[in-house]
């Protein structure tokens, strides 16, 4: 990769939290980092002054890959992984992992949730590892919480009697047969997908659960359930697990057929049909995605029409990704009422398409979907609500603030 191909793919570097490798002419990986904003960080070492060592890196680097992830933690983990497994040569921290702390789940019929050492772990070749992990005492700190939530065995040996963690109900007490094999494991189960971050399946499969119980009219075991998808959006310590919430409460409310990880929004803005301009912003996984925003300056529309402005916008933006052979959202988010919904629809079907698309009302915020007469209202602290009052007020700011851009040129330009 030459130096113009590499600065064109450092420019569209995504603004979210992730690791970048460096790599040099012959593929091998020279280092290794975290970032909370890849764009930003990458760029860093191509538009400051560096010391002499990493100017020796930089002049090396011909290729670049990168791992998105839901958080700075989450980023700080992988990293050290890649460090551990590659080797970069000019990663100094990270590359002795013994030094690092690892959770083990033992492979027994009632497994033990451990922190350990690999090098002293109890069973190498059978247990399970989640790490290693840069935090020692945020990783006990949160396995703590992780036990409040779900209740596990830590015993090296099973006693004959519940203990104390039985009655603290930190433990379902397998000891005394409290809980079967089967209904253990799969409390396993649910620790595991939470330590390998698959967030949105745990919640899924928990959300299934609480369903399942509220059928069955066990409504004790439905509140067990509800508190714990609460409790994990509680503990952790950034916004992923809020956000996988919301999007799986969208889900759910909208009836969409696939998590809207990728959720495009318009507005538009203009004063007595003046300097009339739109705006889109991508969010992803619930958190915006800044590189992938969108300006439109209104071409085909004079005087005070935001129906036709509206069109204009969609139509246009998908009409390039049809073109270029890009991949569509998930959810199109129109700010409006139905008339604005059904304006957009119409765009889309002018051009084939049939997207997953809804509106929300500006004063009563009535959301609106593609295919369905009544509008869904939705309480003040539902979830998915939350999530849309994000999205549309960030299209409402950018448009504004692009009109702002256009008349300030205006006024300049007279």
């Amino acid at each position: 990769m030459d130096r113009c191909a590499l600065k064109a793919k450092i420019s569209g570097l995504p603004q979210a939290p992730g690791v970048y490798i460096f790599k040099d002419k012959s593929g091998r990986a020279i280092y290794i980092g975290k970032a909370k904003s890849l764009k930003k960080r990458v760029q860093s070492y191509f538009s400051r002054l560096l010391d002499a060592k990493t100017q020796a890196m930089v002049a090396r680097i011909a290729g670049l890959e990168y791992a998105l992830c839901p958080s700075e933690r989450q980023a700080r983990i992988l990293e050290a992984e890649l460090v551990r497994k590659k080797q970069p040569q000019y990663n100094i921290e990270l590359k002795d992992d013994k030094s690092f702390p690892w959770i083990m789940i033992t492979a027994e019929d009632f497994p033990q949730v451990l922190v350990c050492r690999r090098k002293d772990s109890l069973k190498p070749d059978a247990a399970l590892y989640f790490g290693p992990y840069t935090n020692a005492a945020a990783l006990r700190q949160a396995l703590k919480s992780v036990r409040r939530i779900f209740g596990f065995r830590s015993c090296r040996k099973m006693p004959g009697s519940a203990c104390l963690y039985y009655r603290l109900k930190l433990c379902p007490a397998p000891c005394v047969g409290r809980i079967s094999r089967r209904g253990y494991q799969d409390i396993i189960k649910e620790v595991g997908l939470f330590l390998e971050s698959r967030y949105s399946e745990l919640i899924e499969r928990l959300a299934q659960k609480m369903r399942l119980a509220s059928a069955a009219k066990d409504f004790e075991e439905a509140a067990k359930l509800r508190d714990q998808i609460s409790a994990l959006s509680a503990i952790t310590s950034s916004d992923d697990l809020a956000c996988i919430t919301q999007l799986e409460d969208l889900k759910r409310l909208l009836g969409l057929k696939l998590l809207p990880q990728r959720i495009e929004a318009f507005d538009v803005s203009n004063i007595s049909g003046q300097e009339a301009c739109g705006s889109m912003v991508s969010f992803h996984k619930g958190l915006p995605d800044k590189n992938n925003y969108r300006r439109f300056r209104i071409k085909s529309i004079s005087g005070i029409d935001d129906y036709g402005m509206i069109s204009e916008v969609v139509q246009r933006r998908y009409a390039r990704l049809l073109k270029e052979g890009l991949v569509f959202p998930d959810l199109v988010l129109i700010d409006g009422g139905r008339s604005h919904l059904m304006i957009a629809q119409k765009a889309l079907a002018r051009l084939g398409l049939d997207l997953p698309l809804a509106s929300i009302a500006k004063e009563e915020e009535n959301i609106y979907i593609k295919g369905k007469g009544n509008p869904v209202k939705l309480s003040a602290d539902t979830p998915a609500l939350n999530l849309i009052r994000r999205v549309r007020d960030e299209a409402h700011r950018f448009a504004v603030a692009y009109h702002h851009i256009l008349r300030r040129k205006r006024v300049i330009g007279k």
